[in-house]
This record gives structure tokens, sequence and C-alpha cells, in this order.
């Protein structure tokens, strides 16, 4: 039965790594022309961003139905191996809960054979078994060691493994991804923000958990679907949630604070020269860093403490220019004399759009 899990958990394993998660073909674009306008372009891919689908940084494409970019499978999670993502953070827990009933049990009898009561003491001894017959396999002190830190690897993999796949089943069962989950709330505040009086629906739950889960699990291992083209719920359409990120992406630019460098930055994650607490409190995330150089333009859209996450101009082309964007630290850049994007916008101005 060990056996049988090792084989699930590594076929499953590999193929969500070389099937990959299916990848907007370069150059789509949708059938009628006129839906462009509902959708955002990728200059990278040179086509436009379908329906669930996100550009990733690592893979370099936009990928179908993006959950996020595993750097456990070296790949992305999304349309074509979000089953065999899944059922690999399944199968994983259950093959170390396994095994770490082996462990548990080897070590109880083996330490069982060994101990010896006395009035006052109790006494182990690892040499050898005191009970016959002797065991074909040693256990010694190194192996009982060995045992113990399998059985901590085991029980660590359990609980970390087995969270992911607590996390993933809620956001298929509802027939989403991590990434659309985010999309939902920041829909939320905005609408709250702007106290628009919308109400976003999210349109590709189907109201049925079981007919979520089938979106995603197959008999024949291959989801519904092209990848391109979703079933919606009543009262939405096709383009309800890219309709939903463009408000947001203008959103973004509309709350987003021009900074200006005024210290050069390498663009390494962790800056000693930077003071101790920018040292200490780096990000802990896969997100870039970007280099600076005084007198760089950058426009900030969140921040922490002591650094901040925005998108470098390096075009004078405020609306059409190419930026790079990334984390930075706080003090290396100053607040210019106007708030955001455009010249000293109104409060008022802000919360009417």
């Amino acid at each position: 039965m060990l056996l049988n899990w090792t084989v699930m958990i590594l076929y499953n394993y590999f193929s969500a790594m070389f099937v990959g998660p299916g990848y907007v073909p370069l150059g789509w674009t949708p059938e009628k022309s006129q839906d462009c306008m509902y959708l955002q372009y990728c200059k990278v891919c040179q086509s436009y961003k379908a329906p669930r689908s996100h550009h990733c940084r690592k893979c370099n494409r936009c990928v179908m139905k993006m959950d996020h970019h595993c750097p456990w499978i070296n790949n992305c999670c999304g349309y074509q191996n979000h089953a065999s993502f899944t059922l690999f953070l399944l199968l994983a827990p259950l093959g170390c809960i396994h095994a770490s009933f082996i462990f548990v049990m080897t070590m109880y009898t083996q330490l069982y054979n060994r101990i010896s009561f006395g009035w006052s003491s109790v006494k182990i001894d690892m040499s050898a078994a005191k009970r016959d017959p002797r065991p074909i396999i040693p256990f010694g002190l190194s192996a009982f060691a060995a045992s113990l830190f399998a059985l901590g690897l085991a029980l660590g993999t359990t609980i970390a493994v087995g969270m992911l796949f607590i996390i993933q089943m809620k956001v298929i069962l509802t027939n989403k991804t991590s990434i659309e989950s985010w999309i939902e709330e920041k829909a939320k505040d905005r609408i709250q923000y702007y106290q628009t009086g919308e109400t976003f629906i999210f349109p590709y739950d189907t109201g049925s958990k079981w007919k979520n889960f089938k979106q995603v699990f197959t008999w024949s291992g291959i989801p519904e679907g092209d990848g391109l083209d979703w079933p919606v719920r009543d009262g939405c359409h096709q383009y309800t949630l890219t309709i939903e990120q463009l408000k947001q992406k203008a959103d973004k630019r509309v709350r987003s604070v021009r900074y200006r460098a005024i210290d050069d930055y390498s663009g390494v994650c962790c800056p000693v020269t930077k003071g101790v607490k920018t040292f200490f409190t780096t990000p802990c995330t896969e997100e870039p860093r970007i280099a600076l150089s005084k007198g760089d333009l950058i426009l900030a859209t969140r921040g922490l403490k002591h650094w901040m996450y925005g998108e470098k101009i390096l075009d004078s082309a405020a609306d059409g220019g190419i930026r790079e964007r990334g984390w930075f630290p706080r003090k290396c850049v100053e607040k210019c004399q106007y708030d955001s994007e455009t010249d000293q916008p109104v409060d008022g101005e802000k919360k009417n759009r």
C-alpha cells in the first residue's frame, strides 16, 4: 500500500509538472472584434487575455485559468493540471499519514522490547531486543534517530500540504481560482470605497458544488471546456469578470501615488546599506525587486512600513509607457508634490470615480 501511495503521488506530481496549465494561443483574439474592448491586451504574448487567464512572469506566457505559479512543480497551476495538482496535495498527506503510522508502531514495538522497569528507574537498552525472536533488521540508536526524524518530516508534510489541499478545495467547490478570489475581494472593496451601489456576482460559480467539482475533476482526466470559453450563471456573461478587472486596473491608476527616487537601489532582496529594519522586513514574496537610480519616477500602488510596491516609468508617455514592477525600499524614495498619476486630483473626484 505504501508503494501504491508513492506511485500515485509521483504520477500526479509529474503530471502537474509536465502537462502544464495550458496557455492562451499567441496572437489570440475573440471571435467578435467588438469584444476586444472588454479584455486586457498582453504586450508580451501579443494577444488579448482570454477570460480567467493571467500572464505569468515566470512562465512568460498567458496561462488559462491561472491559479498560481508553484515553485515546487516549476510550473503554473491552471486549467489543464489543476486536477493533478490537487490530487497530489491530497495523496501526499495520506501517504505521509500511512508512513507516520508505520514509524510510530515501529518505534513503539522496538522500545517496548528494550525497556526494563526497576524499582527506582527505567532503563532502555538500544543494543538489542530482550525478547526472542531477534528482529531480522537491526534497530539500534541510529535507526531510532532516523525513524524519529522521518516521523517529523511526515507529520510536517501532512500539516503543510494538507492545509494547501483544503485551500484548493475551497476555491474549486466555488469554481474559482486563488487569483479570482482576490479579484472578488477587491471588487467588494472598490464598490464600498466609491459607493457605486453595484453588486458584483462571480459569473462562473454554478451554484452547485458538485457541478463546480466536475468542471475540474473528470473520469478522463481532461477538464471540461477549452480553457477559453466558460459557462456562466444567469445574469452574467463571458466578460463580467474581465470588465471588473478593467475597472480595478483603472482604479489602481487613480489610487497610485507618484514617488521620485532619492537614493540608488541595486534591486537586491535584502539590502544591507538601507538600514537594519529594511533588511529584516524584506517582503516574503516571489514578486521581483526593481533597481532604482536617483531621479527615477515610480507609481506606488501598495506598500509596507519599510517597503513599497510600484511601477517604474521607463518611458515619458504616462499612459503608453513601458513599466517595470516590483518592490523597493521606502527610504529610497520621496513623495512628489502631487499624490497621484494625474496632477493634483481632488479627493471628491476620486470618490466619484
